[in-house]
This record gives C-alpha cells, sequence and structure tokens, in this order.
C-alpha cells in the first residue's frame, strides 16, 4: 500500500509542475510533464474525471513538435490497454520510430486491421515492430511473410507468440529455406507441423537437425536416420579425433520430449548401436549405466527382462530386442572399428535372416525400414568400388 502511494505521489503533477511549464515551456520540460502524466495513467492512480482530462492533454501533446514529448507519451502509454484509439493511432503512425515502434510492439489496443494497414506501409522498422508483438493472429502473420522483409520474417518465426498457419510457414521455407537465420529462430519454435520439420531437414546444419529430431514430430523413419546418423557422426569423432559423443545428452533430450521411442530404439540397435541402446535403457528404466551393461552382457535372461519391463518398452518387443543385442554383442568381438558401416550391414542381415518370417518378432514398419537401411548401405558400397 505504501509503495502503490509513493509511485503515486512520484507520477502525479503538481501546481509547481504546472508553474514551472509556465515559466518555461522548453521541450525538456514539456516531456517531463508528458511523462508524469502518461505514467498516472499507467499506473492507475488517476480517478476517472483525472483520466479525461489527461487523455484531453495526450491529444493536444501528440501534435507536439518536440519527438521527445512524443517519445514520452509512447514510452509510458505502450502497455494501457483501455487508451483511447485515436491516441493510439496518433501515436503508432508517428512520423519518428523512436515513438510509433514501443506502440505497434506492445500496444494490446491495436486492432488487426491497423496492425495490417502498418505493415501495407512497408516500412521495414515499423514491420519488425509488429512481427515482435506478444501475439499476432494468423492473419497478421500471413501478410508479414508475404511482405518480403527478411528482419521482420526473422522476427516473426522466432516469436512463439506469432501464430502461423502451416501454408505461411512453408512460404517461409520456399523463400527463406537456405537462410540460417531464418532456420535456427524457425527450428526453435516451440510447435512445428511436422512437414515443415521434414522440409528443414534438408537444409539446416547438423546442429539444428538434432534440434528437430529431439523437440519437433518427424516421420517415424525420418527421426530413426537422423538419430542414426548423429551416432555415426559421433563414432567417427571417436575414431578421428579422440572426442566423445555425448550419446547421453541426446537420449535425455529426447526422452523429455518424448521422441525416444520404442522402435527408434531397436532400429539404432538393430544398426549395431550398442551404446546409443544402452544410454537410452539407462534413461528409460532409470537405472545407472554400469548397471544396464552388466544386464544386458548377462548370459541369463532374467536381468534383461527386468530391465526391459523397467523400461516400459512394448512385450510383444521383448523378443526382437532380445536376438538384436545377441547379435550385436557377439558381433562386438568381430567388430572392425575402421569400417562401423559394414559391421552395421551385417548385424542388419543377420537379424533380418534369423527369423523365417521376420515380421513374427519386428513390427512390418521396423522391416521395412531395416530393408530400406540395407539396400542403402549396398549401393554405397557398391559405388564405392565402382
Amino acid at each position: 500500500m505504501a509503495d502503490r502511494e509513493a509511485d503515486t505521489q512520484a507520477t502525479a503533477l503538481t501546481s509547481s509542475d504546472v508553474a514551472r511549464l509556465m515559466k518555461n515551456p522548453s521541450g525538456g520540460n514539456r516531456a517531463e510533464m508528458a511523462g508524469k502524466i502518461a505514467a498516472g495513467v499507467e499506473a492507475g492512480s488517476l480517478s476517472p474525471k483525472e483520466r479525461v482530462i489527461a487523455e484531453e492533454i495526450f491529444r493536444v501533446m501528440v501534435e507536439d513538435a518536440e519527438v521527445r514529448v512524443r517519445m514520452a507519451l509512447a514510452q509510458n502509454l505502450k502497455n494501457v490497454p483501455d487508451l483511447s484509439v485515436d491516441i493510439v493511432q496518433s501515436l503508432a503512425t508517428d512520423t519518428a520510430d523512436a515513438v510509433a515502434v514501443p506502440m505497434l510492439t506492445n500496444s494490446g489496443a491495436l486492432s488487426d486491421e491497423e496492425l495490417l494497414a502498418i505493415i501495407d506501409g512497408g516500412e521495414e522498422n515499423r514491420q519488425i515492430a509488429v512481427a515482435r508483438r506478444e501475439e499476432l493472429s494468423e492473419t497478421v502473420s500471413g501478410v508479414l511473410v508475404e511482405s518480403g522483409n527478411e528482419e521482420a520474417v526473422i522476427a516473426l518465426v522466432g516469436n512463439d507468440g506469432a501464430h502461423l498457419t502451416e501454408k505461411s510457414l512453408n512460404q517461409v521455407v520456399d523463400r527463406y529455406g537456405e537462410n540460417e537465420r531464418v532456420q535456427r529462430p524457425m527450428v526453435h519454435r516451440s510447435q512445428l507441423p511436422m512437414a515443415i520439420a521434414e522440409r528443414l531437414v534438408a537444409t539446416v546444419s547438423d546442429q539444428l537437425k538434432e534440434h528437430l529430431v529431439t523437440h519437433h514430430e518427424l516421420p517415424p523413419a525420418l527421426a530413426a536416420d537422423l538419430v542414426l546418423e548423429s551416432r555415426e557422426r559421433a563414432v567417427v569423432d571417436i575414431l578421428t579425433e579422440g572426442t566423445r559423443g555425448d550419446v547421453h545428452e541426446l537420449v535425455a533430450q529426447m526422452e523429455s520430449s518424448g521422441r525416444l521411442t520404442g522402435s527408434l530404439i531397436l532400429r539404432a540397435l538393430c544398426t549395431g548401436d550398442l551404446s546409443f541402446f544402452e544410454a537410452a535403457l539407462a534413461c528409460k528404466a532409470d537405472v545407472p549405466l554400469e548397471n544396464v551393461r552388466i544386464l544386458i552382457h548377462d548370459e541369463g535372461e532374467l536381468g534383461f527382462r527386468s530391465l526391459y519391463e523397467k523400461a516400459t518398452l512394448p512385450d510383444r518387443s521383448f523378443q526382437a530386442f532380445r536376438a538384436a543385442v545377441d547379435i550385436a554383442k557377439e558381433l562386438e568381438t568381430e567388430r572392425d572399428d575402421k569400417d562401423p558401416q559394414a559391421r552395421a550391414r551385417l548385424i542388419m542381415e543377420r537379424i533380418l535372416t534369423q527369423f523365417e518370417d521376420p515380421l513374427q518378432a519386428y513390427d512390418s514398419d521396423d522391416v521395412e525400414y531395416l530393408l530400406g537401411r540395407l539396400m542403402q548401405s549396398f549401393d554405397a558400397e557398391t559405388a564405392k568400388h565402382a
């Protein structure tokens, strides 16, 4: 209560303020008075009668020749939701960006029609200001995309309060898909349609691909491909540079966003990535990694079965996981670190030929995926020796 009274006193226009202004109506004094009255409106400290008088004063001040006077109004009135429309419009369309931009970015009193008129005016700084608003409708966002203002589009796609249709997002990818300044904020949006995320995969950096796969919904086969590519790069780093790819961080990110699915884990295992499999089970079962390794490599089945159930993986897929683990472990002792792709190919061959009918143990989508990976591997090997 005391704080509110102090604020009211600080923003109240006093008789001495008026006397000083009458004696010296300089731009500085006018700006100070404008700021005090506007701050009083923002603080809600004026009576209804005082509020009416204040707005009449604003109507005069928005025409003031001194930019700093109008700036003082804009800075203090930008967050007032129930300000009279004519005052809002005067400030939002002011000739000076220093006056207009705070209103365009913050004022909740501006309608979509008024924002569209601003965008149509074609002034870059003002379009950027609109793009940064706390919330934007699909209509306004769509017109901003069509404006051709790259800086405004960068601000727009980086603004989670901007509602963007899939059509508008496709237009952004069409026009700016190769531009990393657009890619980065777009990939980091909290929500992306699957089709848009899939299109971005083809153009973004490895770092942004990892964010896509850990934070956005992708077709299962594409998600698995991206995870496996990431893991393959980590293996190459270990072999060539002695560095370690942080599989645990990748797994934790995927689990927190609901992307660490049983199918993806199985596909990684079936291509020989035991490290990813171990980290995934440790994460999903909430068991220390060393304990997971012991249970996986234990000759008996009870330990692995218990771990598998604790990780809440599908019961119908247990035999497929068990077979894949056994084959991957068997080949661990035979592996040639210089050719991890050949080892992965051999694992997939053995897995797919272990059962007379692979569909008895594996989902049809997983079988199709493994066959596709196997064919790609054969094609790559053939091309290498051509």
